[in-house]
């Protein structure tokens, strides 16, 4: 098995099937804001400059862990297609300490709704984790994609009740 190391950029991702077409999931994915509600550390976050969503708005979010307590960061989009792909990167677009994106496929009668992640290249609180005790690496970039994943399945069973019309199960903080 190959080590896990923050500068090979790893990743983690969790995927849905929604009996709700595109629009209706694309609805929610695009709202900023949503996956508040199912993350146990994604606090929220709001359109800056009065963007509205598209290629290049920036966001600011806020978030909040045991280990590092409450910080924002400036998120910029850079993947936008209405119905099929929502992506972003954390601080410098072009050198990000994090990507994101959520990819929508028409599946059967509904939505195959994907949600990834990658760490760096940029450094980030993981990072500085691993350059304070660096014989820990992979305990630490394995720690926090699991946490990631768990926040993701989260937030994607969430978004699957609300266009399902079903009541979510939301995090309590």
């Amino acid at each position: 098995m190959t080590p896990l190391r923050y500068a090979a950029g790893p990743t983690a991702e969790a995927e849905v099937h929604i009996d709700a077409p595109p629009a209706a999931v694309w609805a929610l994915v695009s709202d900023i804001e949503l996956p508040a509600r199912f993350s146990s550390e994604f606090l929220g976050a709001h359109w800056l400059d009065g963007a509205p969503p598209a290629l290049g708005a920036r966001f600011r979010g806020r978030n909040r862990h045991p280990a590092v307590g409450e910080w924002e960061t400036t998120c910029t989009v850079v993947g936008y297609e209405p119905q099929r792909l929502f992506a972003w990167a954390v601080d410098d677009p072009r050198h990000p300490m994090s990507s994101w994106r959520f990819e929508l496929k028409p599946d059967a009668e509904g939505t195959r709704l994907r949600q990834w992640m990658r760490l760096g290249p940029a450094p980030s609180p993981v990072s500085r984790a691993i350059a304070a005790m660096p014989d820990k690496e992979e305990r630490i970039v394995a720690r926090r994609l699991a946490e990631h994943q768990a926040n993701m399945q989260a937030t994607l069973a969430g978004i699957k009740a609300l266009a399902e019309g079903r009541e979510p199960v939301t995090r309590s903080r």
